[in-house]
């Protein structure tokens, strides 16, 4: 298979669907919002507010979904990134139920979007969560058990490990988690159907428009190489990718990169022994591997992170080690594709949206739960822009801390911290 133009090469860029390429912006345009970004958040923002009867303008620096939304492992998971008694513990019980609540709509929109636009993008049921050692798996069963009593949440169950040791076809965990209500599916595929779905409603797309300059005020602008757009109001979605566009945010998130490989297509029996129920899986490693089968029963299996502005030089090799630690029999399997992306993770793993100014809003920092969470962003988005900012000032309003020593010295310590927490991976109980 061969990767779509203007894509990286991947697994989900070869079996990405038809999509003409949209312009890149010449010369002047006006729009009711302005969108820079045209990954999930900006895909999903533009799309529900032209469904509101919004004249909308999306401009990317690449091409719709080019960075972590085409790029991710496809996991479609209820629940923020933080678990419930985290975020109970964090912001008392009654915003902790909002934020569950949101979780569930978010998965909901996933799904909606995708059976109202019918997106051809593998949608599938179910997460495992493996517990990688017993602490571990005495909080997962507890955690299952405070979902399903305080927060009356049935799709959830503990599995021991003898169950699990039969649905994911190793030894190397514990317990687990099992999720019926979550969903995995293939991102870049989605990505595309938001962007064919934008289109359809009157949005504006252009591809290879980068952005240079934006200003907000009264008569918002935002500049690329070639063209302008006047808008009421701007959106900033850019997310690990923002750069230098505005330095009030950059501080907010840290972008760090996160590398996948996916396998030759399996048989049919060895695809079950990996994972009998087709369910995607993760497991509770700070730096955790997580993985699937895709439609053609490939492995899609990602493991490893760097924090450098360079990927490794042999991702497939980089990876395989993590997966031969979780799958031996796969030693001799081939690897067709190995890639890299971009994710902004924030302080305390928690989304950070809000506003710069009366008419300049923004959402970033998803820290690995970004299909969710990012579709979600863009209906709240929608919403505070039409209007109605209730529920988007729950989000706006939990707590985001810049990194210490800003986007100077946040690499340094950030290196420090994943080497801490490497070590309890290693060597903790």
């Amino acid at each position: 298979m061969i990767s779509t133009p203007g894509y990286i090469d991947s697994y989900y860029s070869a079996s990405a669907n038809p999509l003409a390429p949209y312009p890149q912006l010449e010369g002047a345009r006006v729009a009711d919002v302005c969108v820079i970004g045209a990954g999930y958040t900006g895909l999903s923002t533009a799309l529900h507010l032209a469904e509101r009867g919004y004249k909308v303008t999306v401009l990317e620096a690449e091409r719709v979904a080019w960075g972590a939304s085409g790029r991710n492992g496809g996991h479609v998971g209820v629940g923020q990134r933080r678990c419930q008694s985290d975020l109970e513990e964090m912001f008392g019980i009654d915003i902790a139920r909002q934020l569950w609540q949101f979780s569930l709509e978010a998965v909901h929109l996933v799904e909606q979007l995708i059976n109202k636009y019918q997106i051809n993008c593998d949608l599938k049921r179910g997460i495992m969560h493996l517990a990688a050692k017993p602490s571990h798996d005495n909080y997962l069963r507890k955690e299952a058990e405070l979902l399903q009593e305080r927060y009356e949440y049935t799709d959830v169950r503990y599995a021991d490990e003898q169950e699990v040791g039969g649905l994911v076809g190793t030894g190397r965990y514990l317990g687990a988690q099992i999720d019926s209500g979550s969903l995995h599916l293939h991102p870049l595929n989605y990505g595309l159907g938001l962007a064919a779905a934008c289109a359809e409603a009157g949005v504006e797309l252009f591809e290879n428009s980068r952005v240079t300059r934006y200003q907000g005020g009264s008569s918002c602008t935002v500049e690329t190489a070639k063209g302008q757009v006047k808008a009421g109001n701007i959106v900033l979605a850019c997310n690990g990718y923002l750069g230098n566009l505005e330095s009030r945010l950059a501080g907010k998130i840290m972008p760090i990169n996160n590398f996948i490989l996916a396998t030759e297509p399996l048989s049919e029996p060895l695809a079950q022994k990996l994972i009998a129920n087709d369910y995607a899986v993760q497991d509770t490693l700070f730096v955790i591997n997580y993985w699937k089968l895709s439609g053609d029963n490939r492995l899609i299996f990602g493991g490893g992170e760097n924090y450098t502005t360079r990927f490794p030089a042999d991702i497939r090799k980089f990876v395989r080690k993590n997966m031969l630690k979780v799958y031996p029999q796969l030693e001799r399997a081939r690897i067709d594709y190995g890639w890299g992306g971009t994710l902004a993770i924030t302080m305390n793993r928690m989304p950070h949206m809000g506003r710069l100014e009366p008419n300049v809003y923004y959402s970033q920092g998803y820290s690995g739960h970004g299909v969710p969470t990012a579709t979600f962003a863009g209906k709240l988005l929608a919403e505070v822009i039409a209007g109605t900012e209730e529920r988007f000032d729950i989000m706006s309003k939990i707590p985001t801390e810049t990194f210490p020593g800003g986007t100077l010295l946040r690499w340094p310590g950030l290196v420090l911290g994943m080497l801490y927490h490497s070590l309890l991976d290693r060597f903790g109980h």
